[in-house]
């Protein structure tokens, strides 16, 4: 089973997941933390809907990453102007460097997660991986038989 691409990807991305659940825990963080205030600071203010469209986060795990932000003071909500039934949220100052701090974490997984690859390894898996999740984000083709 060890031959297998999807049972390799499998493995390597509970590593990955793993490394990343720890790296931010040392700072007392979550990766939804930094993909939402990496999101806001990418593509400014937006409602908790468009984050969680840009973010792939679920709404149920966006709330509760938003209130920890909020509380930390590192994401404000505001009534949305032109439709006051909804919340903006925007990074703050904390927020930004938050964001850094959360970047550093990021790469010192990455070099560890990546140590045993060299510079144009870890720039041929990338490529690779990027081409997969393009193709699989048109959508899922159908398996044999099934169509």
């Amino acid at each position: 089973m060890d031959h297998l691409p999807s049972w390799l990807l499998t493995q390597t991305a509970a590593q990955a997941h793993r490394l990343v659940s720890e790296g931010f825990a040392k700072v007392g963080a979550r990766g939804y933390h930094y993909r939402l205030l990496s999101s806001l600071i990418e593509d400014g203010p937006a409602s908790q809907a468009a984050l969680g469209r840009r973010t792939g986060i679920h709404l149920s795990d966006m709330v509760a990453a938003l209130n920890e932000l909020e509380a930390g003071g590192f994401v404000s909500r505001a009534l949305d102007p032109a439709d006051r039934r909804r919340n903006v949220i925007t990074v703050t100052t904390s927020g930004r460097q938050r964001a850094a701090q959360l970047e550093h974490s990021a790469q010192e997984v990455q070099e560890v997660l990546l140590q045993p690859l060299d510079e144009a390894e870890r720039g041929q898996l990338s490529a690779l991986l990027s081409k997969l999740l393009d193709h699989h984000r048109q959508g899922i083709p159908p398996l044999p038989g099934d169509e």
